[in-house]
């Protein structure tokens, strides 16, 4: 057999489960970036970003409805449209910290087929929407599907990854983030225009129907979350399935700290004697102290217990400020407001640097997802961080003093920063911070914060960038990661290559997660 975790884990079967689950973070980034191109063109601001000459050599333009009594555009202004856009990250907090609780009780597929639907209902609000208030309860209901999918879809990855190559895999949390991000700008490039961004938001209601089809057709449990529930043998099937018939699982079953091998063969020994008494030949010796048995479900900590946990507490302080760090350091300025905010530099073009940017983040989340197994968790965070507080001052120097060609640099590398480290590790700390059963809950925190920070960049950069002059919030941006990259260095341990959250933290061994 092959030994487990090895490139031949990687089936087919595995590989469907990993693109339906991440088909829920590539939503949250196609939703979270939606309005971006076509921002001008919703508000009523202008007919299209192209430039007029095409326009007019195309026919485009104020164009007849094709949807009959619905408005070609919705006048809004700065602080309407900031309140639309941060309705979507107050669904995601809501969604976010139902998730955990939700995920727990009845399992990572049901909580991922939940966020799937929501994420189907929001965008049909959206793409109707005649009036500001239905925009906004639309971005709401996706918002719900957003947060809870980036809630639950980080764990799952989690379980189902080979062993080796959790921390390659996690970072297709952030890959498709990227990939949802670069459809909406491509989209939004050629769609802006009359009133066809509705089809832009419509296109969101269709991915996410894709997905509920494949979570209800061909969905599988985690095994992990099996074992965790006292069902240890059907674990132990499901992950034979997920990485294939000839692969050696021994090692991996026995890294369940609830469900070693020990505990399958007990199982089915009370399954051959259902009285609970076994033949003489099948005992073991007694004197060594044994987990409990294959039928005990794990306990799950609850959002308020994790809080009242001194093992937990350390992880939350240290997971909710990286995610704090993930959105206060500005990525979102430029997913939301990228093409508004550059345009008045690079005219039309600021949609074209968007699409390029978006591409050149998906390429750099990928290449640089197995560094984050070779370097190290935090020294990618670090890294991460200085680029984009480096970043930051030059892209206000650029925008500042109106030079394209530095804004559009710093635009690129600030991207770049994000994708190879702040992006894809927050989401996969919680797994490594805490145990299985406080991660629904830890993680539900970690993302509730991190929408939290969301709302606050999604409605108040628009008015503190008109506000203060474009481009001096990038000195607030850069003053943001100086800090937080010192209490990163300080605080927040390294997990790579730690078999358990107790050596991650440099703690005793201890068994009190299996009681």
């Amino acid at each position: 057999m092959a030994p487990s975790g090895s490139s031949n884990a990687f089936t087919p079967y595995f590989l469907f489960l990993l693109l339906t689950a991440t088909t829920g973070p590539l939503l949250f980034g196609y939703h979270l970036a939606e309005l971006n191109a076509p921002s001008e063109v919703i508000t009523c601001a202008k007919d299209s970003i192209t430039l007029a000459s095409v326009k007019a050599r195309l026919g485009w333009g104020t164009q007849a409805s094709p949807l009959g009594a619905l408005p070609q555009c919705i006048p809004m202004n700065a602080t309407q449209f900031g309140l639309v856009s941060s309705f979507f990250t107050l669904g995601g907090l809501i969604g976010a910290l139902a998730a955990g609780p939700l995920t727990a009780k009845n399992g990572r597929v049901r909580g991922m087929l939940y966020a799937a639907l929501c994420a189907t209902v929001g965008p049909v609000f959206e793409a109707l929407a005649p009036n500001v208030g239905t925009m906004a309860a639309g971005r709401l209901i996706a918002g719900l599907g957003a947060g809870g999918a980036m809630v639950v879809v980080p764990i799952y990855i989690f379980d189902i990854a080979p062993p080796g190559r959790k921390g390659f895999f996690g970072s297709f949390t952030q890959v498709m983030v990227n990939v949802g991000i670069l459809i909406t700008q491509v989209l939004g490039y050629f769609l802006s225009r009359g009133q066809l961004w509705r089809i832009i938001l419509a296109v969101g209601g269709v991915i996410a129907l894709a997905q509920t089809a494949g979570l209800l057709l061909g969905g599988q449990e985690s095994p992990k979350y099996l074992a965790d529930q006292g069902k240890p043998s059907r674990a132990k099937v499901v992950l034979q399935k997920i990485r294939g018939a000839n692969v050696d699982i021994a090692e991996e079953v026995a890294a369940w700290r609830q469900v070693d091998s020990t505990l399958l063969d007990e199982e089915e020994t009370l399954l051959a004697h259902p009285d609970g008494a076994p033949n003489s030949s099948d005992q073991t010796d007694t004197s060594t102290p044994r987990v409990p048995t294959a039928g005990t479900a794990r306990k799950t900590l609850s959002v308020f217990q994790v809080l009242r946990d001194p093992e937990t507490r350390p992880a939350i302080l240290a997971i909710t400020m990286v995610m704090m760090c993930q959105q206060f350091t500005g990525i979102n300025s430029i997913v939301m407001y990228g093409v508004s905010l550059l345009s008045s530099l690079l005219e039309s073009n600021s949609a074209l640097l968007n699409i390029f940017v978006s591409l050149l983040n998906v390429i750099v989340t990928i290449s640089a997802a197995p560094l984050v197994e070779k370097l190290g968790r935090k020294t990618c965070l670090l890294m991460s961080i200085s680029g984009m507080g480096t970043m930051s001052i030059l892209l206000a120097v650029g925008i500042m003093r109106s030079i394209p060609a530095l804004s559009a640099v710093a635009v690129v590398v600030f991207v770049s920063s994000f994708g190879f480290g702040l992006g894809p590790i927050p989401f996969i700390l919680p797994s490594e911070f805490v145990a299985s059963n406080a991660v629904g809950a830890v993680q539900s925190w970690a993302l509730a914060v991190n929408w939290i920070s969301t709302f606050i960049v999604a409605q108040f950069f628009p008015i503190i960038n008109e506000r203060m002059g474009k481009g001096q919030v990038y000195f607030i941006f850069a003053a943001m990661a100086l800090v937080f990259g010192l209490f990163i260095a300080w605080y927040v341990p390294e997990s790579k290559d730690k078999t358990d959250p107790d050596e991650v933290w440099g703690r005793k061994k201890n068994r009190r997660e299996v009681d």
